[in-house]
């Protein structure tokens, strides 16, 4: 008698016999119990999962002596030739190879006759979904209002290409990869049978390389019997299918978390040149970086994972390394290098870019909580009381409003500080008649002031100019010249940021519009000023004398001769800025080039 190959010489010959599949063999068991019996079924799932074989014993359920019945008799002689593939009644139709129009049409011309000597003419189409359109369309009718005498069993790995109107008119049941658990457990009886000797890392070895699918697993340990003789041991698993030890695995998932690239590196370089598969050695750490995720959100619920001993205590050692977010970044990385993996010319160099950019991830901050620390920054340099300057004299006493009137000048022509630290002296001296000042001195005290919070915005500012300040909605324009400021500058941060720095100058509430307008013949553009460093105590503000008598009328635009002088833009001092040093701490930059 020939040899007969273990995938076929334990395939299971009752709905009993099924592994990991109870969902479908329960609910067809029960179909037979109550007589609901349908007339079309499709079966549907991963290679090696059971599809053909649960429509085998359907149909010996159906046709066995005395049935429709569960419990049929193995050695019935009409079982044994629906085993054999020598019934009558069953046929086994390959729909690769028969899948024309013509053949549907003789299955529709024979499935008229009534069956030889059993209940039902079955037919069972493997693989349906290499039906042509032609050829679906023609089994329609049949398909949907079939001879009593008649069932079909369709089987596919493939059901999107299935067509609807066919699917509608079909139980259908799908068939679930069989947990690895399951898959060792099996196989362990099947060594057991054979007098094979096996260990049970082996075993978990075989159940991870067939991905779910029990013939895969049993066609592995057929070839190994064949190649090891009764003594199998993991090393001869991992040789054959290229895949790494679990605890290379976890070696390096571990360097990966750890932030060690040097072990990552190395650990990779020695599975690569022990001709392990770096595709399926990427699958492993994916699978291996979702169980650490699943087993963190779930709190240690192991019922969600299909791990072994060596995997959990591994799982709880590293789940103190990690936390979700970390995970997920990782998961990103590889899931992202898995998909480049089929396109890639070198496969280690992008498996060492990977990892490199999975252990730079570890420490990414989300961009959620950037944008949170940013607008904290924004807030504080915006309304952080500012140190008082211990070099400027002491302020004088009140003075009528005439005189305090005046000092929005003398402030315009003292250059500002820094932009991060604002002045104590100017806003509330500016603040103490805010409707007093005219729209050319209410502008140069709002650049200066957004100047202090943004020296961008405060550039972009310089070359504008006000239009209109009325119902409390604040026209800035640009010349034609600068239109293409305006996308630059009009955006709620710079909406936002107007109207608080208007509050402080008194006007709460105010809107701002920025339109493309010409500035008037008279207007005297402001100069790009870099603020100096702060060197007060030598500069004597200009304060009006008390007995001079001032009034609230205010001129267009400050005299030439009471503005500041250019200074040069100092990029040092630009790069020592806190806000800047605090942005390139937050985003891990680094300044590659400054311009005025």
């Amino acid at each position: 008698m020939s040899y007969q190959v273990i995938a076929r010489k334990y395939r299971p010959q009752r709905f009993a016999d099924v592994v990991g599949q109870d969902h479908v063999t329960q609910t067809l068991a029960n179909a037979i119990a109550q007589k609901r019996i349908a007339h079309a079924y499709l079966f549907c799932g991963p290679r090696g999962t059971g599809k053909t074989t649960i429509a085998r014993i359907f149909a010996k359920a159906l046709n066995c002596t005395g049935g429709p019945k569960v419990d049929f008799n193995d050695s019935d002689q009409r079982c044994l030739e629906i085993t054999e593939g020598r019934s009558l009644d069953v046929l086994e139709i390959d729909g690769a190879s028969n899948n024309g129009v013509e053949q549907v049409r003789e299955l529709r011309e024979t499935c008229k006759y009534a069956p030889a000597n059993s209940p039902y003419k079955i037919y069972i189409i493997d693989e349906v979904h290499m039906l042509s359109t032609a050829a679906f369309n023609a089994l329609l009718k049949t398909l949907e209002e079939p001879p009593a005498h008649v069932k079909f069993m369709f089987a596919t790995t493939d059901p999107e290409k299935v067509l609807p109107t066919i699917l509608s008119r079909c139980q259908r049941f799908d068939l679930r990869r069989i947990p690895s658990a399951l898959i060792t457990k099996h196989l362990a009886e099947i060594a057991g049978k054979e007098h094979v000797s096996i260990d049970t890392a082996a075993l978990h070895a075989i159940a991870r390389g067939a991905d779910g699918g029990m013939r895969d697993a049993e066609s592995t340990l057929d070839q190994l019997i064949s190649f090891c003789g009764n003594q199998i041991e993991e090393a001869d698993v991992l040789s054959m299918f290229g895949l790494a030890a679990q605890n290379q695995i976890l070696k390096l998932s571990h360097a990966v978390l750890a932030g060690e690239i040097s072990v990552a590196l190395t650990q990779l370089d020695e599975l690569a040149r022990g001709g392990k598969d770096l595709g399926r050695l990427l699958g492993d750490l994916l699978n291996h970086f979702r169980n650490l995720l699943i087993y963190l959100v779930s709190k240690g619920d192991l019922n969600l994972l299909e791990v072994s001993e060596a995997e959990i205590s591994s799982l709880k050692e590293q789940s103190a390394l990690s936390n979700a977010d970390t995970l997920t970044r990782l998961l990103e990385v590889f899931a992202d290098a898995e998909l480049r993996l089929r396109d890639t010319a070198s496969k280690k160099i992008l498996l060492e870019i990977s990892l490199l950019r999975a252990i730079e991830a570890r420490n990414a901050l989300p961009l959620d909580a950037v944008l949170k620390q940013l607008n904290q920054l924004r807030s504080q340099a915006s309304v952080a009381p500012a140190p008082p300057i211990a070099t400027l004299p002491a302020a004088p006493a009140p003075r009528p409003a005439a005189s305090v009137i005046a000092a929005p000048t003398a402030v315009a022509a003292t250059p500002p500080p820094k932009p991060v630290t604002p002045l104590t002296s100017a806003p509330p001296v500016a603040a103490a008649s805010p409707k007093s000042a005219n729209l050319a001195e209410l502008w140069t005290l709002l650049v200066e002031a957004v100047g202090r919070v943004s020296t961008f915005t405060r550039s972009y500012l310089l070359n504008a100019h006000p239009v209109s300040f009325e119902k409390n909605v604040l026209i800035i324009g640009f010349d034609p010249e600068f239109a293409d400021h305006l996308g630059l500058v009009d955006n709620s941060r710079n909406h936002t940021m107007l109207s608080t720095k208007l509050a402080e100058l008194g006007h709460p509430n105010a809107m701002i519009k920025f339109i493309k307008a010409e500035a008037p013949s008279d207007w005297q553009r402001q100069p790009l000023i870099q603020p100096a460093p702060p060197a007060l105590s030598t500069t004597k503000p200009t304060i009006p004398p008390a007995t001079e008598p001032k009034t609230a009328e205010f001129k267009p635009t400050i005299p030439a001769e009471k503005k500041a002088a250019p200074v040069a833009f100092n990029k040092d001092e630009f790069k020592n800025d806190p806000l800047i040093q605090k942005a390139l701490e937050v985003f891990k930059g680094t300044i590659v080039e400054v311009r005025s």
